[in-house]
């Protein structure tokens, strides 16, 4: 499966906070953005029907790591 590159305009503010719930998620922003995208589609599958496609969860995205209690 081919990986392609997106660019977007984003709000600085809004980029910087999902910059923040990525980081606690333990994701790269960029893992993040997928991990939603994959929710957004899933979601769409379920209401409307499958697309035609295979979406691999596991594709470009690392696990999140969980925060220790310090």
């Amino acid at each position: 499966m081919a990986v392609k590159s997106v660019s977007i305009r984003i709000e600085e503010e809004m980029l910087r906070k999902l910059s923040y719930v990525a980081d606690y998620e333990g994701r790269s922003l960029n893992s993040h953005i997928l991990v939603l995208i994959r929710q957004s589609i899933h979601g769409f599958e379920e209401k409307h029907g499958a697309i035609e496609g295979d979406i691999r969860a596991d594709l470009n995205v690392k696990p999140a790591r969980r925060q220790t209690k310090e």
